[in-house]
């Protein structure tokens, strides 16, 4: 039976028509010497006689049985388009898998499909899928780990609301152009009222048309007042599930500590570490990394080294990247990050010798982390 794996995905594609995409993956089996080049001729020609759109926004391309001689090597490549591709009749596909088989092997893989296009929300998140480790597991049958839907998507700094329910429908805008929310929970957020928190901070929330838990934070340009109390923001929570409940853990905490003022003088990338993350306390630094190709393996080792001379406690955040901070002692989560070249990191160290590990550290990725003058 064919298998799909990790290795065997490629995110990120793009294509005009379905031909091309058919092209690309074709290409894609050539290179991994599933198949001789000529066998793209019979996929052609397949399509031609019947679709290979199963649904849900999944094609399956493959040969003709006349061509099944150029298959050197049964397997499969898996293209994902997140822009679509038309396979004609309106249907968009997302995944494009290429089959090569010598036999009738294709027909367990299909039949593995025919599990995962049961489930109607599938077509959704293969819209948006950005991990070829969850992309795999969804196309064999598993169901992905499901995460909270809070970013710059969903935040909006300077609405023009005026009133209350502008800001309500903002919010619900917010989360509808996601994806997440449908207009009957939109509808439902619109003719309730929402609860005073306190300190500016007012809560709508719903369970209704929610097909994806998500946190919107809507702030307007000007404040203003609602039955007598201030408005400086107003937050939605659409819940299908509990990846909300760390939200409001931290809105707990921020009420009750006074800070919820925090939020109101946020950028998005602050305001996000406020509702999902524990400040860290403790002495800070912010460092533009230089190097031409961001951190990767020898940068990052050697910035870990630099961070393990210390006893202190280091975290480090890519302010450009999603803003969690990890630990800058771990070469796994440092290059979990991202970092590319121009983006800043946030350190900060709590400790007794925090001051000099800040200094290291801002001297070190000054000097390039070991890619300085003379090296590539």
């Amino acid at each position: 039976m064919l298998t799909l794996a990790e290795q065997d995905i490629q995110l990120g594609a793009k294509a005009d028509d379905k031909q091309s995409a058919i092209r690309m993956v074709a290409q894609k089996m050539v290179d991994a010497g599933l198949i001789e080049a000529p066998y793209v001729d019979g996929m052609l020609r397949r399509e031609t006689q019947n679709s290979t759109y199963l649904g849900n926004g999944i094609a399956i391309p493959h040969g003709t049985t006349d061509t099944r001689e150029q298959v050197k090597q049964t397997g499969v490549r898996v293209l994902h388009f997140a822009d679509g591709v038309n396979w004609g009749d309106g249907q968009i596909a997302h995944v494009v898998i290429g089959i090569a088989a010598r036999s009738d092997e294709h027909l367990g893989i299909l039949r593995q499909l025919t599990r995962v296009l049961a489930d109607d929300s599938v077509a959704d998140y293969l819209k948006r899928c950005n991990s070829t480790a969850d992309l795999a597991k969804l196309l064999s049958g598993q169901k992905p780990t499901p995460t909270l839907l809070l970013d710059s998507s969903t935040i909006q700094l300077q609405a023009s609301a005026q009133d209350i329910l502008g800001l309500q429908s903002a919010a619900c805008a917010l989360l509808q152009n996601t994806g997440a929310l449908e207009s009957s929970g939109a509808a439902t957020v619109q003719a309730s009222t929402p609860v005073w928190m306190g300190q500016g901070l007012w809560l709508a929330r719903t369970n209704v048309g929610v097909k994806r838990t998500a946190v919107s934070l809507v702030r307007p340009v000007v404040p203003f007042q609602h039955a007598g109390q201030p408005v400086q923001g107003l937050l939605l929570i659409a819940a299908q599930d509990a990846l909300h409940k760390p939200v409001l853990e931290r809105l707990v905490d921020m009420i009750s500590e006074q800070n919820v003022a925090q939020l109101w003088a946020a950028d998005s990338m602050k305001a996000i570490k406020l509702l999902t993350e524990k400040p860290i306390e403790g002495l800070e630094g912010v460092f533009t990394i230089t190097n031409p190709h961001g951190l990767h393996a020898r940068p990052s080792a050697t910035l870990v080294k630099v961070a393990k001379e210390f006893q202190s406690e280091i975290w480090v955040a890519n302010l450009d990247g999603d803003g969690k901070s990890v630990n800058a002692k771990s070469l796994m989560k440092l290059v979990s990050l991202g970092v590319k070249s121009g983006h800043r990191l946030q350190f900060i160290a709590k400790g007794d010798d925090a001051q000099q590990a800040i200094s290291k550290i801002g001297q070190s990725i000054a000097d390039g982390l070991g890619e300085g003058a003379g090296h590539e």
